[in-house]
């Protein structure tokens, strides 16, 4: 039987990081060398803002309210409260931990704001969010919406103390995430502990990429830094993660089956024909998208 071998890398590069306002945002795919991964068309990271104390009482950092169509967000606290309102009359506050999942399909309104959960100037969040490619099929219905807490979301541990995986979208050891999914995408939080590491069997028909959220990470015998993107070929089996740091360190693992389909984009608009992105303005200005109430 052929052993199995460590993923070749595809490329690996640094985030673009800027403030938007005074949000300090990691802005990883697309990029320079790929406009997708899997059907993942879009990441960033959110990791800290600046605000004197009375400021943040007197409001959170907004993005929004904007439409979408042709995608699914999901957006991951991993420290931080997320409030998400949108155009179908959802209002929901999630604490760290928590997934907002939102489905827009034949065009939605949302808006989500960032706010630490604790009352310090200057305080550090991490909010992770994503966009995925819907297939054709999917493009034209009913937009829909999904909040999940973080004790719902399955997690397994991993051998030997190392940590534990978090499955936020898709399968892993027969594991299923509670967020519905579209085309074998997948969507993991591996936390792995000092002095540990974790090697990964990956699917040889999809694509890998990982983001290292914070601090120094081995992976497959090569060093990556936070708010680095790596990307892996279809050589090979496994992904090997090593963590020498004396801290636990966070990885995001994402990709899924190569999207076959033609992609075209315009903002926040992902379709298949220029023909539907006129028609997703076209919607959008004739008000099919609703609107936020109160807003």
């Amino acid at each position: 039987m052929r052993c199995k071998i460590k993923k070749k890398f595809r490329f690996s590069i640094h985030s673009q990081c800027g403030w938007r306002d005074e949000i300090k945002v990691q802005q990883a795919l697309p990029n320079q060398f790929a406009r997708a991964i899997g059907p993942f068309v879009f990441i960033e990271h959110i990791l800290a803002y600046e605000r004197s104390l009375n400021e943040m009482h007197n409001g959170p950092l907004e993005k929004g309210p904007n439409p979408h169509r042709g995608i699914t967000i999901l957006t991951y606290s991993l420290a931080g409260q997320v409030e998400h309102l949108d155009s179908i009359g959802n209002q929901v506050k999630l604490c760290s931990g928590g997934v907002h999942w939102t489905k827009a399909g034949k065009g939605i309104i949302y808006y989500e704001t960032v706010r630490s959960e604790f009352q310090v100037a200057n305080s550090d969040v991490s909010v992770v969010r994503v966009w995925i490619n819907l297939p054709s099929t999917r493009k034209s219905e009913q937009p829909d919406y999904l909040s999940v807490l973080s004790s719902e979301i399955p997690k397994q541990l991993l051998d030997a103390g190392a940590g534990w995986i978090k499955i936020l979208l898709g399968e892993y050891k027969n594991v299923v995430a509670e967020i519905p999914y579209y085309s074998k995408e997948f969507f993991y939080h591996v936390h792995l502990e000092a002095g540990k590491q974790f090697p990964m069997i990956a699917e040889v028909r999809f694509e890998y990429a990982a983001f290292i959220l914070a601090n120094m990470v081995i992976i497959n015998n090569r060093e990556f830094q936070a708010g680095e993107l790596i990307v892996f070929t279809s050589l090979g089996e496994i992904i090997e993660m090593k963590n020498k740091n004396n801290t636990a360190v966070d990885i995001i693992l994402f990709g899924g089956e190569p999207y076959m389909e033609t992609v075209v984009s315009d903002g926040n608009f992902v379709m298949n024909t220029p023909h539907e992105i006129t028609q997703a303005y076209n919607d959008y200005y004739d008000g099919k998208y609703g609107q936020i109430k109160d807003h």
